[in-house]
């Protein structure tokens, strides 16, 4: 049940104390999360008291998530601005249950039952207000938690029917876990954006490479958030939380003689604006970027290709993220839509004896880059926790929400959602693991003498990688692929290396991972966001660079298109690059 106003409020005090105090919200303003959060446990306690359906059950575990988001963005192209917007918005999420811990109405159909009706239909807006109106909060409340007990109580009568089919002593895992309440307020956490420094940043990179005639177009974005997320359940747990992350993006774009279009960038992120680069940093980066934009133009198309290859740290973690981390969450062992490629295999070695694989959200940074996965508590106010997935080769554990998985009964703090999803676990921070570590000159020695036992002219090194998709569902193929934007051919006769373009890497999971020979000696940084069927969300990998066996890529698909036919008009009287 909510916590009394006096408890929260001796908790707020304590955790403010360590705020830095120059950037520190105002004194009422940090009040108001404790008013907040205490509007939500008023109607809280109200609806697990009085809500129900005469001739129905009540619901017997409720839960309220309401996240606010403060945001700045800033995009522009060739040298101009073409964006310069900021946003405040707050929404809710309930989760509202029917049944009991053993069995309850998760899991079920979750659409809402006004949209099958003929009539006009009405649903409950998730927008919370801005002003700080903790009865207008509450009404809100109201009306979100009343949609989600009608739905609630007719999935539970669809699972309870789809249990007619279910085959006798078929074993069944419980519908969510039993989990310690959770009490936690952060300190206010100071949040500024510099935005002139900023609008200058984008004019000039994307002017400077907009003075390559040969690059036809340039962008580059720039966003910051801050979420102040509130979080109060039926089971006790009250929480408040508040994290930033800051991002900037950089692209730019050419085409091929053959008419293959080419893409280059880069991406950094912060937990705060002083992580982001310096201006000489952004403008040696662009300069970089281009010149391996105009590098691409002139390199040869590679053929498709079946042979060793070494990959990237970046490139491992995309493909172990990809290949082994979404085979490895939990909601999907039983979901009768998905592969399930892991399911029951507890125990078992999938992988190389001398590989390991953990995720690790309570991990803030390596190395001094922070980790976009960090965080403390997870969207179902569970304690985040390092998880071990694959140790010695063998699958030790899943990642876990507070839906159990055979045998694992309780949650390890992975269930995650961009706001107004339902949460299901998903991965945060992966760590790929070696004991089979060699230096970069031995793993490419190595490379060259496979590729020569395997009677190949060359072996391929991949030194960045854009992005990957992977499909788990069991319609379809279990594959995934992943985006390269530099690969190099090394000639097994000299060593010498050549950049090549037109491939992306393709394979089925098992396969991929189970042809890693070694592993580099120095592990780096990924971070990026992961798209799923909870939304999108912040996510690194670290791992360090491997020597695969075994990799194939296939030929880009593209259309051969012709590039701009004049000149662009900067380049026939080019201007001042401000």
């Amino acid at each position: 049940m909510p916590i009394p106003a006096a408890a929260l409020a001796a908790l707020l005090a304590a955790s403010s104390g360590s705020a830095a105090s120059a950037a520190q919200p105002s004194p009422a303003r940090a009040d108001w999360r404790l008013a907040t959060l205490e509007a939500m446990g008023q109607e809280l306690a109200r609806t697990m008291q009085r809500l129900r359906l005469p001739g129905y059950e009540a619901p017997y575990f409720v839960s309220y998530q309401l996240r606010e988001v403060q945001a700045f963005h800033l995009a522009g192209r060739l040298g101009a601005l073409t964006e310069d917007r900021s946003r405040r918005e707050r929404r809710v999420a309930a989760d509202v249950r029917v049944g009991s811990y053993d069995l309850d109405s998760s899991g079920a159909e979750e659409s809402s039952p006004f949209l099958v009706q003929d009539g006009p239909s009405w649903l409950a807006p998730r927008e919370a207000p801005l002003d700080d109106d903790p009865m207008a909060l509450r009404n809100t409340l109201w009306l979100v938690s009343d949609e989600k007990y009608k739905e609630a109580l007719s999935n539970w009568f669809k699972k309870r029917g789809k249990g007619v089919y279910r085959p006798e002593g078929e074993a069944r895992t419980a519908s969510f876990s039993r989990e310690t309440p959770q009490r936690h307020v952060d300190p206010p956490l100071p949040f500024s954006f510099d935005r002139p420094r900023w609008q200058a940043a984008v004019r000039e990179l994307t002017a400077r490479l907009r003075s390559r005639p040969e690059i036809f177009d340039a962008t580059m974005r720039v966003d910051a958030e801050k979420h102040v997320r509130w979080f109060t359940s039926s089971e006790g747990t009250a929480l408040v939380t508040e994290e930033a992350l800051f991002g900037v993006h950089l692209q730019a774009l050419s085409r091929a003689p053959d008419g293959e279009l080419l893409e280059n960038g880069r991406d950094w992120y912060g937990r705060t604006e002083a992580e982001l680069p310096r201006p000489e940093e952004l403008r040696a980066e662009a300069d970089k970027l281009a010149a391996e934009l105009l590098a691409l133009r002139a390199a040869p198309a590679l053929d498709p290709y079946i042979g060793p290859a070494i990959l990237s740290p970046e490139a491992t973690g995309v493909l172990f993220h990809e290949a082994v981390g979404h085979r490895l969450e939990g909601d999907r062992q039983d979901d009768d839509h998905e592969g399930r490629t892991f399911k029951g295999q507890a125990g078992k070695r999938v992988l190389p004896a001398f590989l390991g694989v953990v995720d690790d959200p309570t991990l803030p940074a390596v190395a001094g880059s922070s980790l976009n996965g960090y965080y403390r508590y997870d969207d179902q106010g569970i304690a985040a926790q390092r998880a071990v997935l694959v140790e010695e080769g063998r699958i030790e554990g899943f990642l876990l929400s507070r839906k159990p998985v055979a045998p694992f009964e309780r949650s390890n703090g992975h269930a995650r959602s961009q706001s107004g999803s339902r949460p299901v676990a998903r991965m945060a921070n992966l760590i790929v693991t070696s004991t089979r570590q060699v230096p970069e000159a031995e793993l490419k020695r190595m490379l060259v003498a496979e590729a020569r036992r395997q009677g190949k002219r060359y072996g391929l090194i991949v030194r960045d990688v854009a992005s990957g998709n992977t499909n788990t569902a069991d319609l379809g193929y279990q594959a995934f692929k992943g985006t390269p934007r530099l690969v190099y051919r090394v000639d097994v006769d000299t060593g010498t290396e050549q950049l090549v373009r037109g491939v992306e890497v393709v394979g089925t999971p098992l396969a991929a991972v189970n042809k890693v020979m070694a592993a580099g000696d120095e592990m780096r940084v990924f971070n990026g966001y992961c798209g799923a069927e909870s939304g999108y969300i912040p996510v690194s990998t670290v791992a360090p660079a491997m020597l695969v066996s075994e990799i194939e890529l296939q030929r880009t698909t593209h259309t051969g298109e012709r590039g701009p036919l004049l000149p662009a008009p900067s380049a026939e009287a080019p201007s001042l690059i401000r």
